[in-house]
């Protein structure tokens, strides 16, 4: 049995607790949540199922190294000092980013510099040789993190971020992070257990993401290469069998998930990307404007959908917000309809009160994500019934 060592998870603002819970759930050890992070032990193949598996990660590192830093000098030191040939051969290729929050260092390209440059002097040293920086294709990829004066140094086993799942090849103007939606969509508690619809689906990341959750099929199947894959102790086969244990978890789906978009060119982006997802015969797509439909049936539906927030496009905010009200209220009983939004002064105009309001970042935007309960018939009926 492979010992285990520490990792760290990466996440979103306000994802801690789920990111935390989907760990747990996969088999991870000594669970612990931070601030945008959770840390964990597991063992090489749990380092690759947290990698495949989890829908709230945005990179997994691995610690190798902890020190404190007083200056650059001593940051070079302590880096030169590091066994570096036990992770890169001398004509590999390296990448560095750095994370700093520190009045003593206060330029994170500087510090990512200052560590590759110790890293390959010590390699022109020992070896003669030296390593290359390949920032696309690295060899090994270093995540370096300051916080004050503790400075961790961690190999990034993920590469490029997990939200990059590897089905999304057609975008629409502003695309919503993969982590993100898989992260709304469990928080707003959905199970797969009733229709789904995104009224507002953009290029179809909600509806993808809604429709593994209720399958439970891994959210990183369709990447083409995670960072591990070029390290030396890569073994391909404990991979599969761990991509083959997954997907034996998979579960059957019995109801519809919808996504509506006024815009042919998001309606036609959405079905390519559902159609690279491979999700196809879980998601229909329409082109329709949410505005001029109600709901059909009377199944219970759960609706999660990321509308407008004025940043970059030219409508009336008040009214576009008062018409998802109308909407909602009007067209669709039996219905929790959850959205997120940034601009909480369009939320206002809405005309309902939310039963809940969760604070989440958009791309670096304050946003709410806020919850909608239409009940069938009015509100006093269902209490009184």
């Amino acid at each position: 049995m492979e010992n285990n060592f520490k990792m760290v998870a990466k996440t979103l603002f306000g994802f801690e607790e789920l990111l935390a819970k989907e760990l747990t759930q996969l088999g991870a050890q000594d669970v612990k949540i931070g601030v945008r992070n959770v840390s964990f032990t597991g063992d090489k193949g749990f380092m690759y199922k947290a990698n495949l598996g989890l829908r709230t990660a945005i990179k997994i590192l691995k610690p190798i190294e902890t020190f404190k830093v007083r200056n650059e000098q001593d940051l070079y030191d302590k880096i030169y000092k590091m066994s570096w040939d036990t992770y890169l051969k001398p004509t590999g290729t390296l990448a560095v980013d750095a994370t700093i929050n520190s009045d003593v260092f206060t330029h994170s390209l500087y510090i990512a510099q200052k560590t590759k440059d110790a890293i390959v002097d010590k390699f022109r040293e020992t070896s003669g040789q030296r390593p290359n920086v390949d920032l696309k294709f690295p060899d090994l990829k270093i995540n370096v993190h300051i916080d004050r004066e503790v400075c961790n140094i961690s190999l990034d086993s993920s590469g490029d971020s997990l939200h990059k799942r590897g089905y999304k090849t057609a975008t629409n103007i502003a695309p919503i992070n993969e982590v993100l939606a898989a992260g709304m969509v469990m928080l707003s508690g959905w199970d797969g257990q009733s229709d789904f619809m995104d009224p507002m689906c953009g290029s179809g990341t909600i509806l993808a993401e809604a429709a593994m959750i209720a399958c439970n099929i891994p959210p990183n199947l369709m990447r083409k290469e995670f960072a591990f894959e070029r390290w030396a102790d890569w073994d391909v086969e404990l991979f599969e069998k761990i991509e083959d244990s997954l997907l034996n978890k998979t579960r059957d789906f019995h109801y519809k998930i919808m996504g509506f978009d006024k815009s042919p060119s998001a309606v036609a982006k959405a079905t390519e990307n559902i159609k690279n997802a491979h999700l196809e015969e879980f998601i229909s797509i329409r082109h329709e404007d949410f505005f001029k439909t109600q709901k059909a049936g009377d199944n219970k539906l759960h609706m999660v959908f990321n509308p407008p927030y004025g940043e970059r496009l030219d409508i009336d905010m008040e009214e576009f917000y008062k018409n998802i009200g109308d909407t909602l209220k009007q067209g669709y009983p039996g219905t929790d309809a959850w959205f997120i939004t940034s601009n909480l002064d369009a939320l206002k105009h809405v005309g309902l009160r939310p039963s809940r309001k969760i604070h989440l970042v958009n791309a670096k935007l304050e946003a709410r994500l806020v919850k909608y309960v239409m009940y069938e018939g009015s509100k006093k009926a269902k209490f009184n019934k």
